[in-house]
């Protein structure tokens, strides 16, 4: 596999979007629809910046999951507190201005954040981190009118019968089933 040209077809306002030329293994020319967040030069471009950051949130011994319609499967889910990083902001800046504008929450902690991982790597480059966090505060809606937004907390056992019967995205779907699996919490502190 080869890839031979990277064109950019349409520049939308949050997303732009490419058709890669490759040669496939049996040397033949193909190519491959993607979507970016940023503006690629060339090839060298493709997945090297960090877009945004996913938040598992704790506060105690819940987990912080937001109910929220997304335009993009005419449906609500199941999400987790996430956003792009703005230009200049740090992605500390970002935790913080996220869980702000989606729940009212306040950053008490962060316990971890892992490096850049992709998104959805079948239709884009997109690359965001996983950031494991303490939160504290009352919760507050401060989303804009483009969102829709139900912020709650929930106990294992309520995310055990939520994974058997409601739609998740796949990362908060994946952090659901291991809050639900494990004796800890993300920090290491054995819960009851």
């Amino acid at each position: 596999m080869r890839l031979k040209k990277l064109e950019k077809v349409k520049d939308g306002r949050y997303l732009k979007n490419y058709v890669l030329t490759y040669e496939n293994k049996a040397g033949r020319e193909k190519q491959y629809e993607i979507v970016s967040r940023r503006e690629l030069a060339d090839e060298r471009d493709l997945g090297k910046s960090n877009s945004g950051v996913s938040i598992v949130a704790m506060k105690g011994e819940r987990l912080l999951l937001l109910h929220e319609f997304r335009m993009g499967v005419n449906r609500y889910i199941y999400n987790l507190c996430a956003g792009m990083i703005e230009d200049g902001e740090t992605i500390e800046e970002c935790i913080r201005r996220e869980l702000y504008e989606e729940t009212g929450l306040r950053l008490k902690r962060i316990r971890k954040i892992l490096p850049p991982s992709y998104a959805a790597v079948a239709i884009s480059d997109v690359k965001t981190s996983i950031a494991f966090v303490e939160v504290e505060g009352e919760l507050e809606d401060h989303s804009s009118e483009n969102e829709l937004i139900e912020a709650r907390f929930f106990t294992r056992n309520e995310v055990k019968s939520l994974l058997e019967t409601e739609e998740f995205s796949s990362r908060a779907q994946m952090a659901a089933y291991f809050f639900t699996q494990s004796e800890r919490d993300f920090g290491g502190k054995i819960i009851k």
